[in-house]
């Protein structure tokens, strides 16, 4: 009999509940339940109603589902059209007060525009935006173009896929899942741990690029900082243009796919402490070994929280990055000849043969599809995800538009050649470089924020899955997290490339996750609604193949 008085609106405070909005306005969302008091009124003698016919039916709907299962049971729970939106949902006291419940999913959401604006800042990641600047070099100015336009495209239908694939599982609440529980519900343990497994291969990815650039920035700050104080100039042993508005060309004369960008320069005298320093702060040798002293013991926080409170420093540094190229451009001009099949001494070929690197970058520039669900759940108006989506994509696609095809049509070719283009577009320009040295030391300290942030993710995820649990105790964060910096150091030091570790990281963790899964998902989903047809199939499976040639090719070129 007492569970028969149990409220159907859990409250997390005490106190009179129609006096004390702010508890109301805390509770969970999930455990908003209207309830029924029959209209009655103590203080005057007549009596009127309260609480509507309608608004009682409802109570006794839900009270009706709530005695058929246990709370922690959600076979039974009471299905959507029983609930009333958020903004319907009332509370309604004995003495005959009622008053709307503030503070839930109605007014949780965020509007479109918002919505937008925190895509732009997830999937506009400094790795991506440093790299879209060699894009046009790898596959030729105009068909780097029309690949970033055929791969966004392509993305964003898959992207698509993910974020309606809870929608298209019936007579099951998928109000909560993600992608992964969607995978484990159509192709069981396999697809969720598939899904999860190459989650954690973008994320680690993604930790060990930001190493390598911690270092690119750390040691280039550290070269400025040092010949500033001893007046030192390397403009004579650094091969470049003439002028205030320099650009250099670290290695003019070796392959691109080089291990290390590091000036070597002599000053006669004073040539004994240039060589000590070097040896100390060298960008493969030294760097990433101090970055351990700063970056292990953050990683081993419990809780991420504080670090979270800075990735405002993101969106700061993508518009900085924006304005500097425009500035650049601005500065330089532009320098374009078109050769449609054959290079020369300073201009590349409009079309190359080694296009299959810039499709590898460009499935992990445009890669958000294992946070897709969550990020469009808070939407406000659920109808216009889809619009909402697609707007964010071509954004996005603008803005990698807008900085590589802006760099290269502004690098100073002649004197220089096309080739000479870094894969971090910074490194083309001098350490002495004022502009480019506050945009080095901006990355560097955002970066530093947002590392422990992955790590964060990556613990969730491991630990959650191994031990139930994202903090099972010191020594097991600790040995999972000396893992991740120990692969980080090593990459660093011997294969210091973000290029090529971009886009292997993307079409591995893209073939999964971008091409197969999404497309798997939506075949099997129409199978079994009796509703898969030939074009379908031919359409998913060609996409399957791409993601399948976007890996192979990328250990062919």
């Amino acid at each position: 009999m007492e569970d028969d008085w149990k409220p159907l609106l859990s409250s997390t405070g005490t106190g009179d509940g129609c006096k004390d909005k702010g508890v109301i306005d805390s509770l969970d969302s999930k455990s908003k339940r209207p309830f029924h008091v029959e209209p009655r009124n103590i203080v005057e003698d007549d009596v009127q109603e309260r609480v509507s016919a309608e608004a009682a039916v409802m109570s006794s709907r839900v009270s009706y589902y709530s005695r058929l299962t246990g709370s922690s049971d959600r076979l039974l729970v009471p299905p959507d059209h029983v609930i009333p939106a958020p903004e319907e949902i009332y509370v309604y006291s004995p003495l005959g007060s009622a008053f709307k419940v503030h503070g839930g999913d109605g007014s949780a959401k965020n509007p479109s525009i918002v919505t937008i604006t925190v895509f732009l800042v997830c999937i506009l990641s400094l790795k991506s935006v440093l790299q879209m600047i060699c894009l046009s070099f790898q596959a030729g100015f105009t068909f780097g173009i029309l690949i970033l336009v055929s791969v966004g495209l392509l993305t964003l239908y898959c992207c698509y896929r993910v974020l309606k694939s809870p929608k298209s599982i019936p007579y099951v609440d998928t109000s909560d899942w993600e992608f992964p529980d969607v995978c484990k519900y159509y192709f069981g343990a396999l697809g969720q741990w598939s899904s999860l497994i190459f989650s954690l291969v973008s994320l680690i990815g993604a930790m060990v690029i930001y190493w390598v650039l911690m270092s690119n920035f750390l040691f280039n700050t550290g070269k400025f900082v040092y010949n500033y104080a001893h007046n030192v100039s390397m403009a004579d042993n650094e091969y470049g243009t003439n002028g205030t508005d320099r650009v250099v060309c670290p290695f003019p004369d070796t392959h691109r796919n080089r291990n290390d960008t590091m000036y070597v320069f002599h000053l006669g005298d004073n040539g004994t402490g240039t060589e000590v320093f070097d040896r100390w702060w060298s960008k493969t040798s030294t760097i990433p070994f101090y970055l351990i002293i700063l970056l292990l013991p953050l990683l081993n926080f419990r809780s991420a929280s504080f670090f979270a409170r800075f990735t405002f420093l993101g969106t700061i540094s993508v518009i900085y990055l924006i304005f500097l190229v425009t500035l650049k451009a601005f500065q330089l001009g532009f320098h374009l000849e078109f050769h449609w099949f054959h290079s020369t001494e300073f201009f590349v070929p409009e079309f190359r043969l080694f296009f299959p690197q810039l499709t590898g970058v460009l499935t992990l520039a445009f890669f958000i599809h294992n946070c897709i669900i969550t990020l469009m759940k808070n939407n406000r108006d659920q109808k216009k995800n889809v619009r909402d989506l697609s707007l964010a994509y071509l954004l996005v696609g603008l803005t990698y538009l807008y900085v590589g095809v802006l760099i290269y049509a502004a690098f100073p070719s002649p004197p220089l050649s096309k080739d000479c283009i870094e894969p971090n577009f910074l490194d083309n320009f001098p350490s002495s470089d004022i502009w480019v040295f506050v945009a080095r030391t901006c990355l560097f300290f955002q970066m530093t924020t947002v590392y422990p942030l992955l790590g964060y993710l990556v613990r969730v995820q491991v630990m959650g899955q191994m031990f139930g649990k994202p903090y099972p105790g010191f020594f097991h964060v600790l040995l999972l997290n000396v893992i991740i910096v120990a692969a980080g150091v090593l990459v660093a030091r011997f294969y210091p490339n973000i290029g090529s570790i971009i886009r292997y990281s993307g079409a591995t963790c893209g073939l999964a996750l971008v091409f197969f899964l999404p497309s798997a998902v939506h075949m099997v989903s129409l199978r079994r609604a009796g509703e898969l047809r030939w074009p379908s199939i031919l359409f998913h499976s060609l996409l399957i193949l791409l993601g399948v040639a976007n890996l192979l090719g990328q250990f062919l070129m």
